[in-house]
């Protein structure tokens, strides 16, 4: 159509978004679907967050605010990075944006140049290489398969970047595999940085608190202090606090680019929703007793989802650090026929086919840069989980 413009045609709709609301049509239709497509905690959000935000609203914290956010949220901001991360900021260094994905795409309009290219580990968040092209940048995708448990090696990284390298983004644990970098990993990737000073590094944060067994988190700035001054330190409020419809991501990073930042939004989107931001500041400094339980519940449920797929036919799942996905390997699968006759060719396939001959909706790997897999969100009920699983053993053992 040629009214629409040309930038259009860089990109494409979410395919996350597009499972869920596929899944959710058919259930309307009568369908018995089970979707593990959607990336959000499957809880309420905490009640005195929730009491907070009605407060707000009977207080008239209802107009317009700062465009990139109130006073309180960014000083609350600035005590999680201290306490937290071991990180000092002024509140002249934070920005709030109306999710974590406006914080990322911000940053990138501001900076991101025709030819400028961006290093993505991939499997990656759909919407990064997407984000980079709407900015006018090339996305440069490098692959971490599972040989290295979807964790980028210093080797590739250094072999990646060239004079045109802007951005790193950096995810851990990472949407889709739930893989986290260890200290030590990470120092490897940041001595690469260190080594080249024109890489700003975008360091996405948001499953922070998702982290199983014994690992601890830990993010770029906070293990290279050398990196400090160009590196965008991404979170936000919507997996670890279950918020994700309030629509609340922050980052903190050199004032010149939160400057920047400011500037896109005040001619987007302007302010963040007033009365999310007085929630999110409750969040962030109010009881965190909740988060220990709720991340004791979702490393039971991603040891159900590993130990079940593990033992379906051509299946293999990596055990993940964080997060609320698996990734697994369906190669065993490929080639194969379903008693439909449906020939299994590529992931696309074998999620189009466990959906329509399961009711089982997940999100196929190559719409993560890392193809034959398929992503499992595990942040619903354990009943749920188990009978989505058993579909799927089924499913792998009808393949001949």
């Amino acid at each position: 159509m040629a009214f629409l413009s040309d930038t259009l045609a860089r990109v494409k709709p979410s395919p996350t978004i597009a499972v869920t609301t596929k899944a959710a049509q058919l259930k309307t239709e009568g369908k018995d679907v089970i979707g593990l497509g959607a990336g959000e905690p499957d809880f309420d959000t905490p009640q005195n967050i929730r009491d907070a935000a009605k407060r707000a609203i009977d207080n008239g914290k209802t107009r317009y605010t700062a465009v990139d956010g109130i006073p309180e949220l960014k000083a609350a901001i600035c005590s999680k990075f201290l306490r937290e991360n071991g990180l000092t900021y002024a509140p002249a260094q934070v920005t709030v944006g109306t999710g974590g994905k406006q914080i990322l795409y911000n940053a990138l309009m501001a900076t991101c140049n025709p030819g400028d290219e961006v290093i993505i580990p991939a499997p990656y968040w759909v919407s990064y290489p997407d984000m980079v092209m709407l900015a006018g940048g090339t996305p440069v995708p490098v692959v971490a398969g599972i040989e290295t448990n979807f964790k980028l090696t210093p080797e590739q990284l250094e072999a990646a970047i060239t004079p045109r390298t802007k951005w790193f983004i950096f995810n851990s644990p990472s949407n889709p595999t739930g893989a986290g970098y260890t200290r030590d990993e990470l120092k490897g990737l940041t001595d690469v940085l260190m080594r080249h000073p024109h890489v700003w590094v975008m360091s996405d944060d948001m499953y922070e608190h998702l982290v199983f067994d014994d690992f601890e988190f830990c993010t770029p700035a906070e293990i290279e202090p050398g990196l400090y001054n160009r590196t965008l330190t991404c979170n936000g409020v919507s997996k670890a606090y279950a918020m994700t419809g309030w629509r609340i991501g922050y980052a903190a990073g050199p004032i010149s680019l939160i400057k920047a930042m400011g500037t896109i939004q005040s001619q987007s989107t302007s302010n963040p929703c007033s009365v999310s931001q007085w929630a999110a500041l409750e969040a962030l400094s109010g009881p965190q007793d909740f988060l220990a339980p709720n991340r004791k519940l979702f490393e039971g449920r991603r040891d159900l989802v590993v130990s079940m797929l593990n033992q379906a036919k051509g299946i293999r799942c990596p055990k993940p650090e964080g997060a609320f996905y698996v990734y697994p390997d369906i190669s065993g699968c490929i080639g194969k026929a379903t008693p439909a006759g449906t020939v299994i060719s590529n992931d696309e396939v074998f999620a189009t086919a466990l959906l329509e001959e399961t009711g089982v909706a997940v999100v196929f790997g190559a719409a993560f840069g890392l193809s034959p897999n398929f992503r499992v969100s595990y942040a619903t009920s354990d009943e749920v989980l188990h009978e989505a699983c058993s579909r799927i053993q089924r499913f792998c053992a009808s393949l001949v």
